[in-house]
């Protein structure tokens, strides 16, 4: 199954998301405290994520997976602050739809 997020306001720009997507987002955590106390998603947190991206391909030689989000989804060049906005959002629905694992990689 695929998500259909869209990149920007205007709905001029969307992405498909795989499940795999999904699983590699959950396999690495990396939603986890991500968003700040505010629940605002902009472009500071859109860069945190990808300078977590970055630390965490630098500590592991094996994250194809990892790279492939890289390519695909988090620096495709119309992946911008409402577009992460609707990713996590995205996430958030697919996650509920799975078995429980060892709880939420959203706080």
């Amino acid at each position: 199954m695929t998500y259909n997020i869209q990149l920007n306001q205007t709905g001029t720009h969307c992405m498909d998301i795989s499940e795999e997507t999904f699983r590699t987002i959950r396999r690495y955590s990396l939603f986890h405290q991500l968003v700040d106390s505010n629940g605002y998603v902009d472009e500071s947190v859109l860069e945190k994520l990808k300078y977590n991206i970055r630390s965490i391909i630098a500590a592991k030689s094996d994250c194809k997976d990892l790279l492939d989000l890289c390519i695909d989804v988090i620096y495709h060049d119309k992946m911008k602050a409402y577009g992460l906005n609707r990713l996590i959002e995205a996430y958030r629905q697919w996650e509920a739809t799975q078995a429980p694992e060892n709880g939420s990689d959203i706080d």
